[in-house]
């Protein structure tokens, strides 16, 4: 599985990047950038995706010289843009545009045109855009490279200090932060048979294309558009950026596919989590956490809302949740205390969530959830996305409009319709003694504190808690108290887990009378295995 970018760790970076797709164009295509266009909209890059749905894929060639594609991530990360030849560095408007030099694995330039009232104009390369350090490189070398993508900055947090607020770079990801937030998870354009488990692995499309919209000075909202490539799968998308402290990305999408695809994963989110509270580590760590999400959170058409911690397995698991006409679903980052991470590098506790909202109703499907094993911080080991139940004919696209909210309030994501999952703490269960000394009994236990406006402890009605297990499973007993520290509900189980080969699925909600006064708590507790934990 590919692994997103992440700009503050050189480990992190070797471990994820990918080459850039990119096919020849005919002359035809090239006119069209260059060309006087009455309104340059999604139509536009729509009809070049159908245009190339037609055509076989043509596999992308890389255009860089040994010095470049032999380079170390040291010896990349010192090609940095110059901020005095940022786009529009002349221009008044507060977003500027900077680009993202060939490098490495980068192999492929993707093109950039800039959209101008009704002229649409190729970016050209120029290596005077970027400082090289130390680097000692043959300008002849550089004469025929490109970009690899590119940043947005605006002044978010400082009127006077432009800070990148977007990133796109490598295969279809993109990530986004918004005011006081730290880069962490990804999203990305399509997602194709991931964890299908067949041994072909997952089909990474492109974005080969871009298409940016000068903006004016009292813009503040940015809005481009972009083409995706794969061999089975060729899209048009169109996005705006509108900055704040929540930072909210706009996406309409258009997806042509060719041959058979299993799995076509819409608005797909990539993540990280290496360990929490409810899976500890094996090894002396002084962060008590490490993670760029905790949780799946999802809303159902049905209205109920569900939080499902993540995991990191010892194999791949593949989880699957039914979601029809959805409402909305996002990796989270829940708890905001810095004592919660202990991290002052990498700084998770400002990492933010990233929640999809879907416009439009797009009918039946599924939103599944793929966990894989890493036994480190620099590989993202976990993707989530909305799996449709059907795929239109050929020829005819795949059309979903969503919001992304980039945010820290997740609690806000709920707007008080039910009290949220505050933490979820897996331990060894353990009994009382007649001497007050607590003995292990050999089950497992789970802590999962509810909190939330209709759960004040003291003042709401004392809920009562409905539970189930799967088969592999049993519950040997519950407790529900109030947690004076938080306000809310502290709910404890002790289970007994049949065959430790297989996985055990958990759920519970706390009720008042018919109604869910919490989201469902969906838990699985992986299967264990013989292998030595490494992380």
């Amino acid at each position: 599985m590919e692994k997103e970018l992440d700009y503050t760790k050189p480990s992190r970076q070797l471990s994820r990047l990918r080459p850039l797709a990119g096919v020849l164009r005919s002359a035809m295509l090239v006119a069209l950038c260059t060309q006087q266009a009455s309104a340059f909209s999604l139509d536009d890059v729509s009809a070049r995706a159908k245009e190339l749905n037609a055509r076989p894929w043509t596999a992308p060639t890389s255009n860089l010289p040994a010095v470049f594609s032999n380079m170390q991530f040291a010896d990349y990360m010192q090609i940095q843009p110059r901020t005095d030849r940022f786009e529009w560095r002349n221009q008044k408007t507060p977003f500027k545009l900077g680009y993202y030099h060939q490098g490495m694995r980068f192999n492929t330039p993707i093109r950039i045109h800039e959209i101008n009232g009704n002229s649409v104009t190729p970016v050209s390369y120029s290596s005077d855009r970027f400082q090289f350090g130390s680097l000692k490189l043959n300008p002849a070398d550089e004469s025929p490279l490109g970009y690899a993508g590119f940043r947005v900055l605006y002044p978010l947090n400082d009127p006077l200090k432009e800070d990148e607020i977007m990133s796109v770079l490598g295969a279809s990801y993109f990530r986004v932060i918004g005011k006081q937030q730290a880069y962490g998870l990804s999203a990305r354009g399509l997602a194709i048979d991931t964890a299908i488990g067949d041994g072909k692995g997952e089909e990474f499309p492109h974005f080969t294309e871009f298409w940016v919209q000068r903006p004016t000075p009292q813009d503040r909202s940015l809005t481009f558009y972009a083409l995706l490539e794969s061999p089975r799968s060729t899209g048009a998308y169109k996005f705006v950026l509108t900055p704040g402290a929540d930072a909210l990305l706009d996406v309409q999408a258009r997806v042509y596919l060719r041959g058979k695809v299993t799995r076509v994963g819409i608005a797909p989110l990539t993540s990280m989590f290496l360990y929490g509270p409810n899976q500890l580590a094996n090894r002396r760590n002084y962060r008590p956490a490490i993670h760029d999400s905790n949780g799946l959170a999802m809303h159902n058409g049905n209205g109920e809302w569900i939080w499902r911690p993540l995991n990191n397995p010892q194999e791949l698991a593949v989880s699957t949740y039914r979601l029809d006409h959805p409402k909305g679903f996002g990796l989270l980052q829940r708890g905001r205390d810095f004592q919660s991470y202990q991290d002052l590098k990498d700084r998770y506790d400002l990492r933010p969530s990233a929640w999809i909202e879907p416009r439009g109703d797009w009918g039946s499907g599924s939103v599944q959830l793929a966990e894989l094993p890493t036994p480190d911080e620099t590989n993202d080991n976990i993707v989530a996305y909305w799996l449709p139940d059907t795929l239109p004919p050929a020829g005819q696209p795949l059309a979903f409009d969503y919001r992304i909210h980039w945010t820290m309030d997740e609690a806000g994501l709920l707007k008080n319709e039910v009290a949220m999952v505050n933490n979820t703490f897996h331990t060894d269960g353990e009994q009382l003694q007649s001497n007050l000394i607590r003995q292990s009994d050999g089950t497992t236990a789970f802590l999962v504190d509810f909190k939330g406006e209709s759960l004040n402890a003291g003042v709401a009605p004392v809920p009562t808690p409905q539970l189930s297990i799967g088969e592999n499973g049993e519950i040997l007993g519950s407790d529900l108290q109030p947690n004076p520290a938080t306000g809310g509900w502290r709910l404890s189980l002790r289970i007994k887990v049949k065959d430790p080969l297989k996985p055990v699925e958990l759920r519970a909600a706390l009720f008042s009378g018919k109604r869910a006064l919490t989201e469902t708590w969906s838990y699985q507790l992986p299967p264990r295995s013989n292998q030595h934990r490494t992380f």
